[in-house]
């Protein structure tokens, strides 16, 4: 793994960041002594195919807008 001392990440940070990304992580060093260890990050999910990762495996009952309907009155109204 490359190492670089903190002047030179600074004056050429664009290309190692690219050749980070590209597979190949660097070490930033002061005084030659090793500071950090840059690479790539792994991309985030794809928001896009979250959705509907539930699909088939819940089922929601025909009542479901009715279902509690009668103690949610009571809640609010009180008891006859």
């Amino acid at each position: 793994m490359q190492q670089v001392n903190i002047h030179e990440a600074k004056t050429n940070l664009s290309r190692l960041i690219e050749k980070a990304v590209n597979g190949e992580p660097f070490i930033i060093a002061k005084s030659g002594k090793p500071m950090v260890t840059v690479s790539a990050c792994t991309p985030p999910p794809d928001p896009a195919k979250r959705i509907g990762f539930f699909s088939g495996m819940i089922e929601v009952p025909e009542d479901f807008d009715a279902m509690g309907r009668e103690e949610i009155q009571t809640m609010f109204e009180g008891s006859e």
